[in-house]
């Protein structure tokens, strides 16, 4: 019985089919995954763009080529206020203040009156004018004929010399000629407006009410703030390639504004050591205050020979690189990385192209959006 039983296990085991054969009968055709890359990265990355498109963008075709650039001068510089356009308002006689009629920050307008004032001294003149005047005004209404001819010389200069003298302390023409209209004992009280010589600011007022001011004691500064001027600091060696007139680009933070350079001093900074340059720079929507520091791209008078592209051919790419967009075929557009030099005026020098690539000069936002649309990274693989 036992020897019946081995040889059935035995013919049993003969008859089953080894397990890795049933493995492989399991996974006839299993075979290792590969790998596969993205459609996009086998397809070459440009948009094509129809001529009713081209003409919609404004799309515009520029060949690059190297061409004289004038070389950049940076220099640190800080805004100051443009003394032409700057003016001090000051009492010509000591005079008490009496009201204030414009404040720190103020816009105001030539001939507004800014600070009433009090003085003796005003007073005296102002009696002495009115006195001078009523005569010289008999006097004349007499005439030549009645009075003699000393007489009337006197009188004529008495008035003169009074109405200068009002004149110099501080009165303007149209308040002294009111004066002389009213005639009145009554206003000749000393009191008086100084007003504004120009548009502008008040960008100081310093003083308190009931204050005895000095002569020459300092109450309002009034500036244009429109025209600022910035004090550039150049070497000695830098400062010869430049000349008044050379175009500038005041920069701070992401702002920049045009200017000029309107004075090259002839003098060395005894302290600093360089040579002081003025720029004059438009500041219509006040962004520039006096005391700021700005860095100043001079344009020198030395030129270098560099690929220079309009700024708007030029963009920045998602991964952050700079990029132009160049014509293959009429219509057809591929990015292409390119390294920044620096900016050159309305333009940027740029490496990375060949001489007579076309690149698009104008509408190049429109084609990396069009480029965006299709699904693809807008950089250069």
């Amino acid at each position: 019985m036992h020897t019946l039983k081995i040889l059935f296990v035995y013919c049993l085991l003969t008859l089953l089919p080894p397990a890795h054969a049933e493995e492989a009968d399991n996974h006839p055709n299993e075979t290792t995954p590969t790998s596969t890359h993205d459609a996009h990265s086998e397809e070459e990355i440009a948009v094509e763009l129809s001529l009713e498109q081209i003409k919609m963008a404004g799309i515009k075709i520029i060949e690059v080529r190297p061409e004289p650039v004038a070389e950049i001068i940076r220099a640190p510089g800080e805004v100051v206020l443009n003394a032409y356009r700057t003016a001090h308002v000051t009492p010509r006689i000591e005079a008490q203040i009496i009201a204030r009629k414009a404040r720190l920050g103020d816009a105001v307008e030539q001939g507004q009156a800014l600070v009433t004032l009090s003085s003796v001294g005003m007073a005296e003149a102002q009696g002495a004018l009115l006195v001078a005047n009523r005569e010289w005004q008999r006097v004349r209404k007499l005439g030549r004929k009645v009075v003699s001819e000393r007489r009337y010389i006197e009188a004529q200069v008495a008035r003169q010399q009074a109405y200068a003298k009002v004149l110099a302390y501080g009165m303007t023409q149209a308040q002294i000629d009111r004066l002389l209209r009213e005639g009145k004992a009554s206003s000749a009280n000393g009191t008086f407006d100084l007003l504004s010589p120009q548009d502008g600011t008040v960008i100081s007022d310093d003083f308190i009410i009931g204050e005895l001011a000095a002569a020459g004691r300092l109450l309002f500064t009034i500036t244009d703030e429109t025209t600022l001027w910035v004090d550039a600091r150049l070497t000695p060696e830098e400062a010869g390639l430049i000349e008044t007139g050379a175009a500038v680009a005041i920069r701070t933070g992401q702002l920049e504004l045009p200017g000029k350079v309107i004075q090259i001093k002839h003098a060395l900074d005894e302290k600093t050591r360089t040579w002081p340059v003025r720029i004059e720079v438009a500041n219509p929507d006040d962004v520039l205050h006096p005391g700021l520091f700005v860095t100043a791209e001079i344009r020198s008078n030395r030129q270098e020979t560099a690929i220079a592209v309009p700024v708007a051919a030029v963009l920045r790419s998602p991964d952050g690189d700079w990029q132009v967009f160049v014509e293959e075929e009429p219509g057809h557009y591929t990015p292409k990385e390119v390294t920044v030099v620096r900016p050159a005026g309305n333009r940027m020098i740029v490496t990375g192209l060949s001489t007579g690539e076309r690149i698009v000069g104008e509408g190049a936002f429109f084609v990396q959006s069009e480029i965006a649309k299709s699904g693809f990274e807008v950089h250069d693989h």
